[in-house]
């Protein structure tokens, strides 16, 4: 009954895999639905809560379901935990906004998306959106986020339809970053390791900004470059 209930879920187009205890505990801890959350082994799964996240004890004990997780399709995370949500509705744009979105122009990169929006998370930018053919709500992006995609608004979005907000491009041919104070509701845009910005992104651009880099290095991780940006934001903002 439960393989059939875990399936059942899985088919539903706004479900999203939590896999792994902390993509669990940061969709409780930031208000996800939680649809069903399984563990191989319970009391372990509740030791662990116990050590690393005593505030959700509680709500683990209540709503952990004890099962054999090789039967349900799924690798088996190293914690044996894992669980389903559903997706929450599009975020919009409207209203002041008193932190930056990130944008991510046609990224490549599983893992780095994930990185960038546990970035964004933690640095409480309004959120992170995406173009391309990458779903940003991936499973592998949900991993690397540790389920923070629950903690900000992640979407995916075209070039046509960016959040409002002055446009600035992190491109090599910019403004030193270092003399430019980004507005509360700016959107900064990152292009992909390989390709940088598009040009149908960099023309839209109110501004074109660089992180300045040693001659003879080609680039940064794309998740590094965010990171920059982010804390340069936060420490000429407010």
């Amino acid at each position: 009954m439960l393989e059939q209930q875990w399936r059942g879920i899985a088919a539903q187009s706004d479900a999203v895999l939590l896999d792994g205890f902390h993509a669990l505990k940061h969709a409780w801890r930031f208000g996800a639905d939680v649809v069903l959350a399984v563990t191989s082994d319970k009391p372990a799964a509740i030791a662990l809560t116990a050590k690393l996240a005593p505030d959700l004890v509680e709500r683990a004990s209540a709503e952990l379901i004890e099962t054999d997780l090789s039967k349900l399709g799924i690798p088996v995370h190293p914690t044996s935990i894992a669980a389903w949500a559903s997706r929450p509705a599009e975020p919009t744009w409207g209203g002041p906004r008193t932190a930056p979105v990130v944008l991510l122009d046609n990224p490549r990169h599983l893992g780095n998306v994930g990185a960038v929006i546990r970035l964004a998370a933690g640095m409480n930018a309004t959120g992170v959106v995406t173009t391309g053919t990458l779903d940003p709500w991936h499973p592998n992006v949900v991993r690397a986020s540790a389920g923070l995609h629950f903690a900000t608004a992640v979407a995916r979005v075209s070039p046509q339809a960016l959040p409002p907000g002055r446009l600035y491009c992190l491109d090599p041919d910019g403004a030193d970053i270092r003399e430019v104070t980004f507005p509360a509701d700016a959107v900064l845009a990152f292009g992909s390791e390989r390709h940088g910005i598009s040009a149908q992104v960099r023309g839209q651009a109110d501004e074109l900004v660089a992180v300045p880099m040693r001659p003879g290095v080609s680039s940064f991780n794309l998740a590094t470059s965010v990171a920059m940006a982010l804390f340069h934001w936060m420490t000429r903002s407010g």
